[in-house]
């Protein structure tokens, strides 16, 4: 299967191409190699693999670019991991938050639609139960009131990929990730601070 993993050089990206690389899927690995932390490290990410992959330098808030990386590697499925992350820099900036991953999340689900992708995996967040009182969580909790852009715009993600699921059949899969930590890991999170 080819495979295109967005945010394919970042921390989790980046362990899911080399998965997938070794139990023989081909991969395309799409990234805006951004500066929210150095792009240094993005690239050292993929260095061990970087060959192997078709590395695609794209921003998800250019629709026709992504629309074009859809139509050049003919992918068989999707692994939406690129975003902007982080709560505080969202309130710093709520537009490029929204932007990069709603309407991102839309370019993708877009392309997909007209290419005829039918598997999308979503990397969504626990910041997507914000307020919520109820403990444990649960997948099926209904989420009412996030704490920041970030889980806001990570709600319209998961609610744009229902309804595209919904019109267009597509089997779609969110993840709502709690804090993730490991080899490569961003280097603004508190455990690799620690550590």
């Amino acid at each position: 299967m080819r495979i295109l993993v967005t945010g394919g050089a970042g921390f989790i990206g980046s362990h899911l191409v080399e998965k997938l690389l070794a139990v023989g899927h081909e991969v395309v690995v799409l990234d805006d190699f951004n500066d929210f932390y150095d792009p240094r490290i993005k690239h050292a990410n993929i260095a061990g693999f970087a060959k192997d992959v078709s590395v695609c330098h794209v921003d998800l808030r250019e629709s026709d670019s992504v629309r074009a990386v859809f139509h050049r590697e003919k992918v068989d499925a999707i692994a939406h991991l690129a975003a902007r992350a982080g709560v505080r820099p969202s309130i710093q900036q709520p537009r490029l938050y929204y932007d990069t991953n709603v309407v991102g999340t839309l370019h993708l689900l877009e392309a997909a639609r007209v290419t005829g992708v039918q598997r999308f995996i979503f990397a969504s967040s626990s910041s997507v139960y914000g307020a919520s009182k109820a403990v444990p969580f649960s997948e099926d909790q209904h989420l009412i009131q996030t704490l920041s852009p970030y889980g806001a715009t990570k709600v319209g993600g998961e609610f744009l990929c229902s309804t595209y699921s919904h019109l267009y059949q597509m089997r779609v899969v969110a993840l709502r990730y709690f804090t993730v930590y490991g080899p490569r890991q961003r280097p603004d999170l508190a455990i690799h601070q620690f550590t």
